[in-house]
This record gives C-alpha cells, structure tokens and sequence, in this order.
C-alpha cells in the first residue's frame, strides 16, 4: 500500500514540475507531456523507483478509456472553431491512428520474447 501511495506521490510530483516548466517557461505543450517527458528521462537514468511507479500507474491502465474521455469529449464545445477544417483535423486523426498502432507493433515486436512454434511445441509435448 505504501508503494502504491509513493508512485501517486511521484506522478503527481512529476505532473507539478511539468506544470511549473509549462506556466515559466510558456511551453505550449501540456504539462503532462512535460512531466511525462521528465519521468521518463528520470527513469532512464535509473534514478527514481521503479516499483512505485510501476504499482500506481498498473490500476491507472485498466481506466484509461475513462481518462481520454474528457479531451474527447471537449472537442464537440470547440466545433466552430474547426468548422472548415475537419478535413484536416480527419487526415490527422487518421494519419495519428495509424502512426500509433505501428508504432505499437514494432515495439512490441522489438521487445516481446518471439512465442515458440507449433513445430516446438509438438516436439516438447511426451
């Protein structure tokens, strides 16, 4: 229970330095970007808990469709701004869509153990 408490206090804190650096610096990307970026680079270095992290952010996975939801459903209240531009805004979608789930497949191709054949596992089985 504790670690799960550390790794919101590390995500949290994470998403408070990206807000500090955005609101500072006036980036104009999203402090969770910024935060994410930052964790990232920390955990790269192998500096924070890996463990934390990992037992706050596994409960956060399962309800990440309820996450999204609110950006999604905040472009139906700038839909005049897009009025002439869905267009674009298709093509990118689209064109984001299909980047992420390569993107998905060669990571996972890249990372995931191969799973053995049927050959293999014919020959293993008495």
């Amino acid at each position: 229970m504790i670690a799960l408490l550390r790794g919101f206090l590390w995500l949290t804190g994470f998403w408070l330095l990206g807000e500090t650096l955005v609101v500072l610096l006036g980036l104009p990307v999203s402090a969770g970007v910024v935060g994410m970026l930052l964790m990232t680079a920390m955990l790269m270095l192998r500096v924070g808990r890996l463990e934390d992290i990992a037992a706050a952010s596994q409960p956060l996975i399962g309800l990440l469709a309820m996450l999204i939801m609110p950006g999604v459903v905040g472009v139906f209240f700038v839909a005049d701004d897009f009025a002439g531009q869905w267009l674009a805004v298709a093509v990118a979608l689209v064109g984001g869509t299909l980047a992420s789930v390569l993107t998905t497949l060669l990571l996972m191709r890249r990372f995931m153990p191969p799973e053995p054949s049927a050959a293999a596992t014919e020959e293993a089985s008495p």
